[in-house]
């Protein structure tokens, strides 16, 4: 099996909220205030359901204050919009999140667009986008703000390090490749265009595998000794009828060569709420007009 050291996100994770716990209880004995995230869920998705009622309750143990809004399917996007003004103007309410996907008759692109910049607790407003850019204080999106710090976790300091980003969204591969040149990495951003994607991958000292297709990553790909962090959940047959998750890595193959790699799951998946949770604190602090905590 693996020679790579198995990052532990689950363990991770809790570390992160355990901090966040410990920040919000500082906040409420030096400032006199709690911050407040609120999820808004619009019709029935499972998936979604699962995630909020996650959301909420992990929200409620770091003794933030947690504010659910669920709407039935057939709410009108005009409705949404009045609900987000709401929210932007309720000084109780730090962090805003609308839970992704809506209902194909609302447009996703306008809610996100209606959110205060310094509520984004997702990170995706244009506003958030451009000040990660430019290295201006932002809320940055939560998996890539994961894995960065799971990365960390392998090697503190990412300065000179060759990084390979794989797949280029606006919610991970872009903001993570920003992420990494803050960090003072070489980054590549590649994709389904770029010639000879095995070969650029096998220069990384660090890959960020995010592209949404199972297994894409091979482990003859992998120069030894990289970390690996794999961004994917990717729900797959398993052959007697049930399914299993895997990432965008072949984990077998790739575990042999890496340094360290993440699993799915229990890798990237359970940082990406204790980040959210963060990014409430940090909002938090951004609308009080204070430095960020160290």
């Amino acid at each position: 099996m693996s020679d790579a050291k198995i990052i532990d996100g689950k363990a991770i994770a809790a570390d992160v909220r355990a901090g966040v716990a410990k920040d919000v209880a500082r906040l409420k004995a030096e400032h006199g205030f709690v911050p407040g995230l609120a999820v808004v869920l619009v019709g029935e998705d499972p998936a979604s359901k699962v995630y909020v009622k996650n959301k909420a309750a992990q929200t409620v143990e770091t003794g933030m204050l947690s504010f659910e809004h669920k709407l039935p399917a057939e709410t009108a996007e005009a409705d949404l919009l009045a609900l987000v003004d709401k929210l932007n103007k309720d000084p109780a309410v730090n962090g805003i999140l609308v839970q992704l996907p809506l209902p194909k008759h609302i447009n996703s692109e306008k809610v996100l667009n209606a959110i205060d910049p310094d509520k984004d607790v997702d990170g995706f407003h244009p506003v958030n986008v451009g000040r990660l850019w430019i290295g201006a204080r932002s809320l940055v999106p939560c998996t890539p703000t994961g894995s960065l710090i799971l990365a960390k976790t392998v090697q503190e300091n990412l300065s000179g390090l060759d990084a390979v980003v794989v797949g280029r969204s606006n919610i991970v591969g872009k903001p993570m490749a920003s992420l990494l040149l803050a960090q003072s990495c070489t980054v590549t951003v590649c994709h389904s265009r770029t010639k000879d994607l095995p070969g650029v991958v096998r220069r990384a000292d660090l890959v960020v595998a995010a592209v949404g297709i199972p297994e894409f990553v091979k482990g003859d790909w992998i120069k030894p000794g990289a970390i690996v962090i794999d961004v994917g959940i990717n729900r797959v047959p398993k052959g007697d009828g049930k399914t299993k998750l895997v990432g965008d890595c072949d984990y077998e193959s790739c575990a042999k060569v890496a340094g360290a790699i993440t699993p799915v799951p229990g890798g990237v998946g359970p940082m990406t709420i204790a980040c959210l949770l963060k990014n409430t604190v940090e909002a938090a602090l951004i609308q009080k007009g204070l430095p960020a905590l160290s």
